[in-house]
């Protein structure tokens, strides 16, 4: 899926990685090292023309945080569309206010494994 990837994109998602907000960090704490439910997840991962937060290819799912500035009507109409560019490639696309994966992990984390499961026993 990614092959011959903009080096500037490469760069930026680097640059993300080292620029995590608390969130990011967090999740990549519990997702890290196939800690939850054994599956191995990237994190800034680039899906051209995109980067995305996490991404597990194993179950082809895609995990975004969002913060405050995702409930512009412009921010709104942007994530739409790029959900719909991932959705068409065959990905599933999860989205997490940034406060709930901070106050409500736990909330997070049991829809998070009830969408993997799902995706674990509808993979071929």
């Amino acid at each position: 899926m990614n092959k011959k990837l903009d080096p500037q994109l490469l760069e930026f998602a680097k640059i993300m990685r080292q620029n995590a907000t608390d969130a990011e960090n967090l999740m990549w704490q519990l997702l890290r090292a196939k800690r939850f439910m054994n599956l191995k997840f990237r994190r800034q991962y680039v899906v051209k023309p995109y980067i995305v937060d996490f991404y597990c290819h194993e179950i082809g799912l895609v995990i975004e945080l969002d913060g405050s500035q995702h409930g512009t009507d412009d921010a709104i109409a942007y994530d739409a569309e790029r959900t719909q560019f991932l959705e068409a490639l065959g990905l599933m696309v999860v989205r997490y206010w940034n406060h709930d994966v901070l106050g409500r992990t736990d909330v997070v984390l049991e829809h998070l494994r009830s969408v993997c499961t799902e995706l674990k026993n509808t993979s071929p």
